[in-house]
């Protein structure tokens, strides 16, 4: 029988936190690449490309944790009926649901993610580019940041706005930046953040 202890926990919290956050690294050098080359097919402009692959990104973190948080309140009370031992009940449910990702249909996050770049009006697209070409990074997107909610504390993105004061703690600089100017233009990718602190920098333009 596998007894439960904070030391324990804290552990295997630590050893999963780690490989997340390895993996929204492994998601922005390669599967962003990817999906960037996919939609250059249809879209000649290097500018909208990053823009939607951008919301996409926030689009999926968005969705899974809404999913997560639907899921955590079912799995709960479905727990409360039986709970007993030293963990909480808040706990036990985040073990529970790290244990049991099958749960999470992250299919139906896909569909929310593609209905919002459909009608997201920052994104100029020609009326046969397909948002469901780019569902590989949407997907990876999605079951990570479901994934990041079941950590103590929570992963989570820094949600950024165009204009904003340029934030060297927070961002790099995209290398087809104006490295004088002092405004963001637009977000390459997210900046991954735990309790207001940056843990990864995003990417971003920035131009006078």
């Amino acid at each position: 029988v596998r007894t439960w202890s904070p030391a324990r926990a804290g552990r295997v919290n630590a050893s999963h936190r780690a490989c997340l956050i390895a993996r929204f690294g492994f998601i922005y050098a390669q599967e962003r690449l990817d999906a960037e080359t996919l939609l250059r097919a249809f879209i000649c402009d290097m500018e909208t490309v990053q823009r939607i692959i951008y919301i996409a990104a926030v689009e999926s973190f968005r969705a899974a944790k809404m999913a997560f948080w639907k899921l955590k309140i079912n799995v709960k009370e479905t727990l409360a009926l039986d709970h007993v031992g030293p963990e909480s009940l808040e706990v036990a449910a985040l073990d529970y649901i790290a244990r049991h990702k099958d749960l999470y249909d992250v299919c139906q996050s896909i569909q929310e993610v593609v209905c919002s770049l459909n009608s997201n009006p920052k994104i100029p697209y020609p009326p046969d580019v397909d948002f469901f070409l780019i569902r590989t990074l949407i997907r990876e997107l999605c079951c990570l940041a479901f994934s990041m909610q079941t950590l103590i504390p929570p992963l989570d993105i820094a949600l950024g706005v165009d204009g904003e004061l340029f934030n060297r703690t927070m961002y790099y600089r995209s290398c087809d930046s104006d490295f004088t100017a002092p405004f963001v233009a637009y977000h390459v990718w997210p900046a991954l953040m735990e309790n207001g602190s940056v843990i990864v920098k995003g990417e971003v333009v920035t131009k006078k």
